[in-house]
């Protein structure tokens, strides 16, 4: 039964790091080899996409629109490649502005022998057997690839989660105290006075058995 409780709450524990992870901000040194509007289409890997616009086309259980991307390279050489989507009200970044980004991100494009060297701050994964990009939330020059980049936003957001699960665990340990344990002890009382009771008539009853056979 351990095993069983240890195996559940490590899948819910798995889940909510994947969730922060995901969506929670974060930020790359990149430099931008160009930008692009590319026609997509989404299936069972929709959920790793924005909302479809209300006039996409839908074609068998498929749906097609244009969608936005930035291509990069990071400061080890790999490229990146971001898509550039309103969030909307979630991930609760209230990104409307995806044609200015695209237009910001135009601007600073540049190669290899003079790079341009760009913060892109974004949420999501890369994961290219599913088509999944990261969204591009903000992109911002910087003079240096080797800046040094704190999550300070990361931080505050996990330390209020943690004060507030925190917080909602004592009142929990302080309720069950006060209501459960006492009402749990008072059952086991109970079992324990009805089990005495009955051990007792069944005493009686053999007494009474063996009187009457003797």
């Amino acid at each position: 039964m351990a095993y069983i409780k240890w195996a559940f709450w490590g899948i819910v524990a798995l889940f909510v790091v994947a969730f922060f992870h995901y969506t929670l901000p974060q930020r790359d040194i990149v430099y931008v080899t160009g930008v692009e509007i590319k026609l997509e289409q989404f299936g069972e890997n929709s959920i790793f996409w924005a909302a479809p616009d209300s006039g996409a086309a839908a074609q068998g259980g498929t749906i097609e629109r244009d969608v936005r991307f930035i291509d990069t390279v990071q400061r080890d050489g790999d490229v990146m490649v971001y898509r550039n989507e309103d969030t909307g009200f979630w991930p609760p970044y209230f990104k409307f502005d995806s044609s200015n980004l695209q237009a910001e991100a135009r601007d600073l494009v540049s190669n290899r022998s003079d790079p341009q060297w760009v913060i892109v701050t974004h949420y999501g994964w890369r994961i290219p057997f599913l088509t999944a990009y990261p969204n591009a939330i903000a992109v911002k020059a910087t003079d240096t690839p080797d800046a040094t980049l704190i999550p300070w936003v990361n931080i505050v957001i996990l330390l209020i989660v943690a004060a507030v699960v925190w917080a909602l665990r004592v009142r929990w340990v302080r309720f069950r105290r006060r209501r459960i344990d006492p009402m749990v002890g008072s059952m086991d009382e109970s079992w324990d006075d009805f089990t005495d009771s009955a051990r007792e008539r069944r005493g009686r009853v053999s007494r009474w058995l063996g009187s009457w056979r003797r």
